[in-house]
């Protein structure tokens, strides 16, 4: 019995030996640690994956020229454009000749189905929003003269306002009918646009994504 508690404690002894030698060791090892840096963990994401092609878009919206940001590539004006209708909504009257030398007519879905530089007027041809109606005089005419065939008192409507969000800084509605106008790309885009209602996102186009009529005019109820 006495054999054994010597056993036991000469091993405690070498134990508490290993102790007191380690101990300064450990000591100086934990006062001089210092944790490795971590670099943090990146998720690699494509821009091309979380907004339906976005990478295309914010290309396309860099891409744009500041005369097409600032409407400098285009001479029409509202005025211009409610001046040649009878009223907000009623099909423009044509403001040039509407046959050549010899006395064609000139078919009007070769400049205003796809737009473009006119070299006779010097200007950016409007596109019509509707070129599978190619019958254009049918409500399209020539005006012959200012004057008017018999006195009326006539008065027209006031156009739309523009900007009409509901919401500061959310999408304006649409202020007018989508007959024969839903081609919104046709009257918002390109240089022979409006310069006061061209948009600064051409290549988004699907505007009714954001861009819904304003024909709701009744206060909501519950």
């Amino acid at each position: 019995m006495e054999t054994s508690n010597r056993k036991l404690g000469k091993v405690f002894l070498a134990f508490a030996g290993i102790c007191v030698l380690a101990l300064p060791a450990i000591v100086f090892w934990a006062l001089s640690y210092g944790p490795d840096e971590i670099e943090a963990a990146t998720v690699e994401t494509s821009q091309t994956t979380f907004d339906e092609n976005s990478a295309t878009i914010f290309v396309s919206h860099d891409a744009l020229t500041r005369s097409y940001l600032e409407g400098t590539s285009s001479q029409r004006t509202l005025e211009e454009y409610y001046s040649r209708r009878q009223y907000s909504g009623s099909p423009p009257w044509i403001p040039h000749k509407v046959e050549d030398e010899s006395r064609e007519r000139i078919a009007c879905l070769t400049c205003h189905e796809k737009g473009g530089w006119t070299e006779t007027l010097k200007r950016h041809t409007p596109v019509t929003p509707h070129p599978e109606n190619t019958y254009c005089r049918q409500c399209h005419v020539k005006m012959e003269t200012e004057d008017l065939f018999v006195d009326i008192n006539w008065k027209s409507i006031l156009p739309p306002r523009l900007g009409r969000s509901h919401l500061p800084g959310g999408p304006p509605p649409i202020p007018h009918d989508l007959q024969m106008r839903g081609d919104c790309i046709a009257c918002h885009v390109g240089p022979g646009a409006v310069a006061a209602i061209r948009v600064d996102h051409p290549s988004r186009g699907n505007c009714r994504q954001c861009h819904v009529p304003d024909s709701f005019t009744g206060l909501f109820q519950r």
